[in-house]
């Protein structure tokens, strides 16, 4: 079987892709800051911004391909910690893309919808990109340096996701659950549009990804949606009233890091190499059966 290096283990995707991706790979998973345990995965604690400590595990590991899904991912801290955030974000994204260059080895690095300032949606792989806050602009960065160091590799642009959580990481989908089952007053945007995927679809897309595509894909569900309307479709599934839900305009509300309003993916091209997203409902109904 051969082996599969997933970093950021212990965070939403990363610990999606260990769980559903172990009958085709041996899996080996990196964390730092949270540490979590994962049956069937073998995970390394130490710092991927150490780039002596992540040669000497590339070579003890040897992996047949790698997941780059690490990454210091909120906007919030992002813009508050533009060195420490870069550290991570584009430098030890290069330096992965290099030693997978080296061993001539698959390498998917996932990026993110908000490389796009989400004037000008749907976004295919081929549009310029344009960020808006520091988060974007380091995911932007590193897609370019990565690209330039290994052109073999193939840049992820990953929408909204939601699903199973891990324990270091809850989605949209899981605050939204308990918010309406609470009865606690839930705010969502009208004019913020996603095109999302749960974390099982996505991680069947990384490893197609990782085994037939180059250069940028784009990994979007078939539908726009915006926060509004899927906290809707959520509390229809759970038999919640949406009278809690309260509708509102992202232009209307002032953020601490500005936000895209649209960032659609086109994903025709995932589409043709065989990327297949159920429906959103279809998604939410196979996630309430598995958690029920």
């Amino acid at each position: 079987m051969k082996r599969l290096l997933v970093t950021g283990a212990s965070g939403f995707l990363g610990w999606n892709i260990c769980r559903h991706a172990q009958k085709e790979f041996e899996i080996y998973g990196t964390v730092f800051t949270n540490s979590v345990e994962i049956n069937g995965v073998q995970t390394i604690c130490f710092d991927l911004a150490n780039f002596n400590e992540l040669k000497r595990i590339f070579t003890e590991i040897a992996p047949d391909g790698v997941i780059h899904t690490a990454a210091a991912s909120r906007p919030e801290f992002c813009q508050s910690n533009p060195i420490e955030s870069q550290k991570i974000n584009v430098e030890a994204t290069n330096n992965l893309a290099g030693l997978c260059s080296d061993r001539k080895i698959p390498f998917a690095f996932t990026s993110t919808d908000l490389v796009f300032d989400g004037q000008r949606a749907p976004y295919r792989e081929s549009d310029p990109v344009n960020p808006i806050n520091i988060y974007g602009e380091q995911k932007a960065l590193a897609e370019e340096k990565v690209l330039n160091t290994y052109s073999n590799a193939v840049v992820c642009r990953m929408p909204m996701m939601f699903g199973i959580s891990s324990p270091a990481y809850e989605t949209f989908f899981q605050q939204t659950v308990h918010a309406l089952q609470e009865r606690r007053e839930l705010t969502l945007f009208t004019d913020e549009y996603r095109t999302p995927i749960s974390g099982h679809t996505a991680t069947q897309g990384l490893i197609m990804a990782l085994k037939k595509a180059q250069g940028i894909l784009h990994l979007g569900g078939r539908e726009r949606i915006s926060r509004y309307d899927f906290g809707k479709l959520i509390a229809g599934l759970i038999d919640c009233t949406i009278e809690n839900i309260t509708a509102c305009k992202q232009k209307d509300v002032k953020l601490s890091v500005p936000r895209a309003a649209d960032v659609t993916l086109d994903s025709t091209r995932a589409f043709s190499l065989g990327f297949n997203p159920p429906t959103l409902k279809e998604e939410l109904q196979l996630l309430l059966r598995s958690q029920a």
